[in-house]
């Protein structure tokens, strides 16, 4: 039973968690920016030009927004929910997406029903409906195709009328608010170096010092090799000389001679020949057969010997 009741709360435990973490996540996204007069600016996927809301994810984690409300009546804080279950909907660390106020929601999951020119202030709402997470006071003097939102993407107060907010020299739909116009490090680079001669001796001077480190890194390690073989034979020595055992070593002329050796042996013209297992057999003319002569009879001619009496 106990052990039953600790998985169940670990189990709430568990969940509790994901929940905080989710609420602690979608509460790190921000209204960023918004255009309502758009004759110029940027399109939808439709070829329209109609007002627009961005939002900031500033946290360093993927936010899915899904289940979230984007509303313009604080009485109402539900009036569009962005849908759920739909892999555009999670926002990537320090990223930004886009909403169309076009009051066409039946375009798809970033056009939303409601519009900014009737709107007095923008609100982004938890996925609970109740909990406000950031808000934005819409103004009403913005020229056509002049954006308002943070001056830094993420940083300033969350009513939107505060500091950090500002009337932006440039729209800036689905991309950082500040340094759109600063110039990029191959840039500058390029006015101060137009011929490439400081990248190339940069990296000239990079190739040669990592050549040289190299050297005294191959020559370091060698001398410690040979000096650790030096140590090895010098402790051989030392333990054969104690021992009273000596190792003659082979002169020159041995090995000069075993090498010959395996020489011939592997030439096929110079390999031992086999004469033991060859039988030689040649005519020789003879008048006579010395078998027949008298110095090779096995008998000899008896004589008598006579008895003294």
């Amino acid at each position: 039973m106990n052990k039953l009741r600790l998985i169940l709360v670990s189990g709430l435990v568990a969940a509790l968690s994901v929940v905080s973490l989710n609420a602690q996540s979608q509460s790190d996204m921000r209204l960023n920016e918004l255009l309502i007069y758009n004759t110029s600016d940027f399109e939808d996927d439709f070829g329209f030009r109609n007002g627009w809301i961005e939002l900031f994810n500033s946290s360093y984690g993927t936010v899915d927004i899904g289940g979230c409300f984007l509303s313009n009546n604080r009485d109402s804080l539900t009036m569009y929910i962005i849908p759920k279950a739909d892999v555009l909907t999670k926002i990537p660390p320090r990223q930004h997406t886009l909403f169309w106020a076009d009051k066409e929601p039946f375009r798809g999951t970033f056009h939303i029903n409601f519009s900014l020119e009737e709107s007095d202030t923008v609100f982004f709402v938890s996925s609970d409906g109740r909990t406000i997470i950031d808000m934005i006071a819409v103004p009403k003097d913005l020229d056509t195709n002049i954006s308002y939102g943070r001056v830094e993407d993420g940083s300033g107060s969350v009513d939107g009328s505060g500091e950090g907010w500002s009337v932006l020299e440039r729209t800036s739909p689905s991309t950082n608010n500040a340094g759109v116009d600063d110039e990029t490090k191959s840039q500058v680079m390029a006015k101060r170096d137009p011929n490439g001669l400081f990248i190339t001796l940069t990296a000239m001077s990079v190739v040669f010092l990592a050549l040289i480190i190299l050297c005294f890194i191959f020559k370091f390690t060698g001398h410690i090799a040979v000096n650790k073989l030096q140590r090895k034979s010098s402790a051989a020595t030392a333990d054969s000389d104690a021992s009273g055992t000596h190792v003659k070593e082979t002169s020159a002329e041995t090995y000069a001679a075993i090498a010959f050796a395996l020489h011939l042996y592997q030439e096929e013209s110079e390999a031992h020949d086999n004469e033991s297992l060859t039988i030689t057999m040649s005519h020789t003319d003879r008048t006579y057969s010395p078998w027949n002569s008298k110095i090779y009879t096995l008998r000899e001619t008896p004589s008598v010997r006579k008895n003294p009496r």
